[in-house]
């Protein structure tokens, strides 16, 4: 079965389907005339649209709390911050002296000083060996041995 190509032609219609969206449907100027026109208008109000505010913070707020009780970082004990104090000040150094021996900045210094800083086994390790002193384990200010 042929077909044929001018009656195929003529079964087929141009359509044209246009939407008309006013630009601004949000100004009061835009809503008066829709409301002229005829047109149906419905207007709201919501209450905190354009914050960005969160819901449920006392559920949330509880569990951040018991969260962070049990995610406690330790810091360096008073007993090591002493024992570098002491190891220091005999050997007549500034916080910046023994910094500069160990490597570090001397904020570090002042932070295991003060009991601030969470300890690190390296610098440990370091200002035990440029000081002389133990700062770990048992002893701790007790004269570090040479094997």
């Amino acid at each position: 079965m042929a077909l044929n190509p001018g009656a195929v032609e003529n079964q087929w219609e141009d359509v044209v389907i246009s939407k008309r969206k006013p630009a601004d449907t949000k100004s009061t100027k835009a809503v008066n005339a829709a409301m002229r026109t005829g047109m149906e208008v419905a207007t709201e109000k919501k209450y905190g649209g354009g914050s960005n505010a969160q819901h449920a913070t006392s559920k949330n707020t509880a569990k951040l709390d018991r969260e962070t009780e049990e995610l406690k970082v330790d810091k360096v004990p008073l007993t090591v911050a002493k024992a570098i104090q002491q190891a220091r000040a005999a050997k007549e150094w500034s916080q910046k002296d023994l910094a500069t021996k160990v490597n570090e900045k001397q904020s570090v210094i002042n932070e295991y000083e003060s009991c601030k800083a969470v300890p690190n086994q390296q610098v440990l390790g370091k200002l035990e060996r440029t000081l002389g002193v133990k700062l770990r384990g048992k002893d701790i200010g007790q004269p570090l041995h040479k094997k």
